[in-house]
């Protein structure tokens, strides 16, 4: 009996659907946290997995590894100095 993604694929139109294919997801703001699975995103860097295969790597700015509801911790991620901006503003943050 064939897998439910293979009874799907003969169902749907060919040509019109992106490439579902193995990708390698980058947390940019843990250490070394980064995991594979499928997806149909567009990428343009690759990466050496540890099965000794080459898979399309997307790099992502917070993930579970790194986001405040999972670790417990705050942390601030600020790309594009948008924390700069407000403090000059309003003012810095408290320190508790």
């Amino acid at each position: 009996m064939p897998a439910n993604g293979a009874i799907l694929a003969g169902l749907m139109k060919s040509g019109i659907h992106p490439e579902y294919r193995p990708v390698v997801f980058q947390d940019s703001s843990a250490d070394q946290y980064s995991f594979l699975t499928r997806s149909t995103i567009e990428t343009d860097e690759t990466i050496e997995w540890t099965d000794g295969n080459t898979y399309p790597l997307y790099k992502v700015e917070i993930s579970s590894a790194s986001h405040p509801f999972f670790t417990g911790t705050m942390k601030i991620v600020d790309t594009a100095g948008r924390v700069e901006r407000f403090e000059r503003r309003f003012g810095s943050r408290k320190k508790s």
